[in-house]
């Protein structure tokens, strides 16, 4: 019990100290790219939240839960990446959650090709929803989640199953993956799919400047380093 009081006491003095140095987390390149993805929110057709499968509520993307016109669960599917190294039946219970509230979720591995392959067959699916079933159209993904939840290895993996035609491989070019959360910088568009045409756009991962609560603050420190 004193062990256990003892963990519960430091885990708390963690997230406030992690909690006092969170605007310092908030640099200036997420607070330029925070700006780019609220501009391009309304010019998408969907948007693909990437989430860390362990800490789900934790990782949420929070820009998309701030007050704005754009419609976060009618065009939002939610990806809980990392699944391999989650609890598969607490994943199962967020992923049931998750769609219980409206919102399309699905847990993946972004190292797994078959995984990535549902997932994208998952994108196709609303996109043509969306597109009220046009399979020769063209759909806009933006793809959006806070540092080191694996969006990079996503789309990597995305756009390996993807590509259609040897003479196409030359054209088309791969996100930086990275251990070390921030290496994305910039906003760059990827063609993942054709009938119907996908094209993603990678976004920075972006942490919010204000942590829920301190159990937070522990929880990203343990995730967003890259440590596990």
């Amino acid at each position: 019990m004193a062990r256990a009081a003892a963990a519960e006491a430091f885990s708390q003095r963690l997230g406030a100290a992690v909690r006092g140095l969170s605007g310092a987390w908030y640099s200036r390149h997420m607070a330029a790219a925070d700006r780019a993805i609220r501009a391009r929110l309304p010019l998408v057709d969907l948007v693909l939240e990437v989430r860390d499968a362990r800490v789900p509520p934790t990782s949420a993307f929070e820009l998309l839960h701030r007050r704005s016109p754009w419609e976060p669960d009618v065009r939002r599917l939610v990806a809980l990446n990392k699944a391999d190294l989650a609890d598969p039946s607490e994943t199962e219970k967020w992923v049931a959650f998750m769609k219980q509230r409206g919102c399309s979720c699905i847990a993946v591995n972004s190292h797994s090709r078959e995984s990535i392959n549902e997932l994208l067959n998952a994108v196709r699916g609303r996109i043509r929803e969306i597109k009220l079933g046009v399979s020769d159209c063209t759909g806009t993904v933006l793809l959006v989640g806070i540092p080191n939840v694996g969006k990079s290895a996503i789309i990597n993996t995305m756009h390996q199953i993807g590509r259609i035609g040897a003479a196409e491989k030359g054209k088309l070019k791969h996100a930086i993956v990275s251990s070390h959360p921030g290496e994305t910088r910039d906003i760059s568009g990827y063609k993942v799919a054709s009938h119907p045409n996908i094209y993603v756009l990678d976004t920075p991962g972006v942490l919010s400047p204000i942590f829920a609560n301190d159990e937070s603050g522990p929880r990203l420190v343990l995730t967003v380093s890259g440590r596990t």
